[in-house]
C-alpha cells in the first residue's frame, strides 16, 4: 500500500474516532494534526483541552488502536500530545463559564465528603485542568480549614474575588463568617447566597467547577438544576449499610432534580496497618460497588482510610499532604473515573457537552 492510500485510510478512520469532550468526530474537529508517513509508518499529534489532561495518555492509546484496528497496511503509529485551549460557553444566565460543573454529595454527614470534594478539586488541578472548588455546605463549611485558607475575599469590579489554594480559585461561606457563627437562614437567603457564589464570583474560565454539597437532601441540589446545567453528581458513601440507605436518599433526590449520577465512591475502604500491612475492613468493603451496580451508575472507586490524611487535613494541609504519591494515588484513581464517566457520557449524548469545537 503507497503512503497515499494509508494516508487516505487514516483520515477515513479518524472519522469514527471522538473527541472525548465533544463528541465530535476527529476528522472534524482538526485534532490530528501534523502527520507524518513513511514505508507504513506513521507520526502524527493528537491535540487536547486541559479539560481531558488527566486521561490523555489514554485517548492517545485508545487511538493508536483504533487506528491499527481499521488500517490494515499500517505498520506502525507515533501519536504525540499537544495542548490547545476551547474556552467554556456560559452557562445558564448567571455567566458561570465552566465546562463540567461536578456536585460531591452523601446522604448523611461523616462520610468524608467535603475531604472528597477538595481533593478531588485538587488532584484534577494537578492532573493538568483548570478547577475551581465552592463549598455549598453553607451551615457547616469545612473547606477552608481543609485547605489552611482565610481571608475575606475582596470585590473588584463588581466581583468577588475567591480566596486561592495555590492557583485554584475556591468560594465558600466559611470565609464570610466567623468560624464559631452559625448561619440561621430559611431557604430563599439560602438561594441567594448560592446564585451570589456562582454568578458574582470572579471564577475565570474553568474546566470544572466542583461543588461540596450540604449532606442530606436539603433544596441546594433544586437550586442548582434551577440555575444551571449541572454535569452530574457524585456520592460519597462509606461501606456500612446504613451509609448506603442514606446514599440511596441522596440518588433520588438527585434524579428529582434531573441531575445524572456520574458515579459512587466508597470513602474509609479499609485500613491497611503500616506496621504489619495487614488490611482491616473497619466499615465492611464493597457496599458502595453494590449500590453502584444496582443503579446501574459507574463505581468511581474505593478511597481507603489513611493515617495521614486525617492528621494533615485537621491542619488544614490537605494540598500538601497529597503531594505523598501513595496517598494521592487512589484520589487520582478517582478522578481519571471521573473523567471517563463524563466522556462515556458525551459519547453518548454529544448534546450534553458544554464547550463547542472551535479551534
Amino acid at each position: 500500500m503507497s503512503d497515499l492510500e494509508l494516508n487516505q485510510q487514516l483520515q477515513a478512520a479518524l472519522e469514527s474516532f471522538k473527541d472525548p469532550e465533544t463528541g465530535r468526530s476527529l476528522a472534524k474537529t482538526g485534532q490530528v494534526t501534523d502527520w507524518s508517513l513513511a514505508d507504513g509508518h506513521a507520526k502524527c499529534t493528537l491535540r487536547l483541552t486541559s479539560m481531558i489532561a488527566p486521561i490523555a495518555s489514554e485517548v492517545a492509546s485508545q487511538l493508536q488502536a483504533h487506528l491499527h484496528s481499521r488500517v490494515g497496511g499500517l505498520k506502525s503509529i507515533e501519536i504525540r500530545l499537544d495542548r490547545f485551549e476551547r474556552a467554556p460557553q456560559s452557562l445558564g444566565q448567571i455567566g458561570l463559564k465552566a465546562k463540567a460543573v461536578i456536585a460531591v454529595a452523601a446522604g448523611k454527614g461523616g462520610v468524608g465528603k467535603s475531604t472528597l470534594a477538595a481533593s478531588i478539586a485538587l488532584t484534577l488541578e494537578k492532573l493538568g485542568s483548570k478547577v475551581g472548588l465552592m463549598d455549598a455546605d453553607v451551615y457547616g463549611p469545612s473547606i477552608p480549614h481543609l485547605l489552611g485558607l482565610e481571608g475575606r475575599p475582596e470585590i473588584v469590579d463588581s466581583k468577588i474575588q475567591p480566596i486561592r489554594s495555590g492557583t485554584m480559585p475556591v468560594m465558600s461561606m466559611g470565609f464570610l463568617v466567623e468560624r464559631d457563627q452559625a448561619v440561621v437562614w430559611r431557604g430563599p437567603m439560602l438561594h441567594g447566597s448560592i446564585t451570589q457564589f456562582l454568578r458574582d464570583t470572579a471564577w475565570g474560565d474553568l474546566d470544572y467547577l466542583i461543588i461540596d454539597m450540604p449532606p442530606g437532601t436539603g433544596d441546594v441540589a433544586l437550586t442548582l438544576s434551577q440555575l444551571l446545567p449541572v454535569t452530574g453528581a457524585v456520592i460519597v458513601c462509606t461501606p456500612q449499610e446504613v451509609a448506603l440507605l442514606d446514599a440511596g436518599k441522596a440518588i433520588t433526590m438527585f434524579e428529582k432534580t434531573k441531575i445524572p449520577i456520574l458515579g459512587i465512591v466508597e470513602n474509609m475502604s479499609g485500613f491497611t496497618d503500616p506496621e504489619t500491612g495487614k488490611t482491616f475492613d473497619i466499615f465492611g468493603r464493597g457496599g458502595a460497588r453494590s449500590k453502584a451496580e444496582q443503579i446501574a451508575a459507574p463505581f468511581l472507586g474505593e478511597v481507603p482510610i489513611q493515617m495521614a490524611l486525617r492528621s494533615e487535613s485537621d491542619r488544614g494541609e490537605l494540598a500538601s499532604v497529597l503531594k505523598d504519591p501513595r496517598i494521592a494515588k487512589p484520589f487520582e484513581d478517582v478522578s481519571r473515573a471521573l473523567v471517563r464517566a463524563i466522556t462515556a457520557r458525551v459519547e453518548a449524548n454529544p448534546m450534553a457537552a458544554v464547550s463547542l469545537p472551535v479551534l
